[in-house]
């Protein structure tokens, strides 16, 4: 942990893949800023954003009915002139030229590791704030748009599972979660999918094909498998094909839920959690406290060092793998 000098003037962006309560958070800075008489200025684009110095001034009012909408007022974008040492020092440059003594950063670990370079190699005050659907950063509970795209994707297993029970059909869905099963094991279990695969708890072909027939024999005639983009099975396409190789008497498709799990109005919980943070940060960086993220753990605030956050990765809970393995039958 950083300590820095008296903050003023306080900049925010959002990097990243979108999450909902993104906007909550954005506003709780804003706002938080408002209350403690401090200057705040919003950077749009993300890091693209704070190197061009696309940026203007907020306040309570500019962040008015926002709370309820998804994705970024912001806006995100990818920037590879920002992986350079030459693009950092742009951004920096920009901090300092237009005043502003401390940088709260909202976004996942790639956000974050741009965020402690800013840090180290020149002196900015960051602080950053977990917002990403994966829930894959370690040091909080949550992340912002985690519950609500977990809900998303029990909402999509919901409405497939008339279509499957209908027609005795064997559903493959794959949802969101390239290194992380968070949302995977979450939903499933919400989802009643008969199995559940992730990147953490990998499973053989013929493992599958052992549990769909259990399923036929105790007189099962439709089942959804949850598959996370990143399960080690591979593609659900090719997995799908595979199975019903094996299993011609199932009737197989495919639901690739894709980028709805990254949009629509946040949960309560998100916007919540998005508030309780957004106003973490600026106090943090009031406390002369940088390079650090703000999250929650055991339902209290907490914080954790930026090179914690990044270097480390939390795995899902092991009792819900257990409990998978029970419920589904």
């Amino acid at each position: 942990m950083t300590k820095t000098k008296t903050i003023s003037h306080i900049g925010v962006l959002t990097s990243g893949g979108d999450a909902p309560g993104m906007n909550a958070a954005i506003r709780a800075v804003v706002r938080a800023c408002a209350f403690y008489g401090l200057d705040c200025t919003g950077f749009r684009g993300g890091y693209k954003g704070l190197m061009n110095a696309d940026a203007s001034r907020m306040d309570a009012r500019s962040v008015a009915h926002i709370i309820s909408r998804g994705g970024t007022v912001l806006k995100s974008a990818r920037c590879m002139e920002f992986h350079s040492h030459e693009g950092r020092e742009k951004a920096a440059s920009v901090l300092k030229r237009e005043g502003i003594d401390g940088l709260v950063v909202i976004g996942g670990d790639g956000s974050f590791t741009g965020a402690d370079l800013l840090r180290s190699e020149f002196g900015v005050a960051v602080v950053g704030i977990p917002g990403t659907i994966d829930n894959d950063i370690y040091g909080t509970d949550r992340t912002i748009g985690y519950d609500t795209a977990v809900n998303t994707v029990m909402t999509a297993m919901d409405n497939i599972r008339d279509t499957a029970t209908s027609h005795d059909r064997l559903f493959f869905i794959e949802c969101m979660g390239r290194d992380s099963g968070f949302i995977g094991l979450q939903a499933g279990i919400a989802g009643g999918a008969t199995e559940i695969l992730i990147p953490e708890a990998p499973r053989t072909l013929p493992e599958l094909v052992a549990k769909l027939q259990a399923s036929r024999r105790a007189c099962k005639s439709s089942s959804i498998i949850l598959v996370a983009e990143g399960d080690q099975s591979g593609c659900v396409f090719s997995l799908a094909k595979q199975t019903a190789a094996q299993l011609p008497d199932y009737d197989v498709r495919v639901s690739v839920l894709g980028h709805i799990q990254r949009g629509g109005s946040p949960s309560c919980a998100d916007r919540v959690l998005a508030s309780q943070l957004g106003i973490a940060a600026v106090e943090q960086l009031q406390q002369g406290n940088a390079g650090i993220m703000v999250g929650v753990r055991n339902n209290a605030l907490a914080t954790t060092p930026l090179s914690d956050a990044i270097s480390q990765k939390p795995t899902p809970c092991p009792d819900l793998l257990r409990v998978t393995g029970i419920i589904s039958l």
